[in-house]
């Protein structure tokens, strides 16, 4: 085999790859988790065979394709960590991540859903929200009974906005931050939340 065929075989081999990535980062933010590596296959216009030959599982490709949505998540948390005002840093994380889930069906169940692969980047990411939570009380204006899995409640309600299209669905997104930010928000006569449900994964 020559230097130029071998070049020419790689060269097959990457394009194949960043193909079948942007076709599952595609598909998954569109349908979620659930679609199966066939159709991402056929999508990508490549064999099954060439998915696994790059991604031995699915897992594998998942971690692929949210590595960098994963990422992202704790950097927005640390963003609203690095606000001076501590109410303003909780209201930008909860406007950006729900903005960001609504327009990614994938991010949402991968950062909600028992997959061991984005453990440590979920794990991360939550003990950045506790602190961004326990400031936010500490300044007086969370209300004192809120917890994390009100956070995590509603990133699930609003994987549930469902639009004509991605403009639609973060401006709906947007609408259903402010609400929740209303009922977040501590002041006067708040009436006692029911007791909080685990929403995620215990932590072994």
């Amino acid at each position: 085999m020559t230097a130029e065929v071998r070049e020419k075989l790689r060269s097959d081999a990457r394009d194949n790859r960043a193909r079948i990535l942007a076709v599952a980062r595609a598909a998954f933010a569109a349908e979620g988790l659930d679609v199966p590596i066939r159709e991402i296959a056929r999508r990508a216009q490549v064999g099954a065979a060439t998915v696994y030959r790059h991604f031995p599982t699915k897992e594998a490709l998942l971690g692929e394709v949210f590595a960098e949505p994963m990422a992202m998540c704790s950097t927005v948390v640390e963003e609203g960590l690095a606000q001076a005002d501590p109410w303003h840093g909780f209201c930008l994380v909860l406007e950006k991540l729900m903005e960001a889930h609504a327009l990614d069906r994938g991010l949402s169940r991968a950062f909600t859903a028992r997959l061991p692969y984005f453990t440590a980047d979920r794990e991360r990411t939550i003990g950045l929200l506790l602190r961004l939570i326990a400031r936010a009380k500490e300044a007086g204006v969370l209300r004192a009974d809120f917890v994390l899995e009100d956070f995590i409640m509603a990133l699930m309600a609003n994987e549930g906005i469902r639009a004509e299209s991605p403009e639609q669905r973060a401006a709906a997104s947007r609408r259903f931050a402010a609400l929740m930010i209303q009922s977040f928000r501590a002041g006067p006569a708040r009436a006692p939340l029911p007791p909080a449900v685990r929403l995620l994964p215990a932590v072994r």
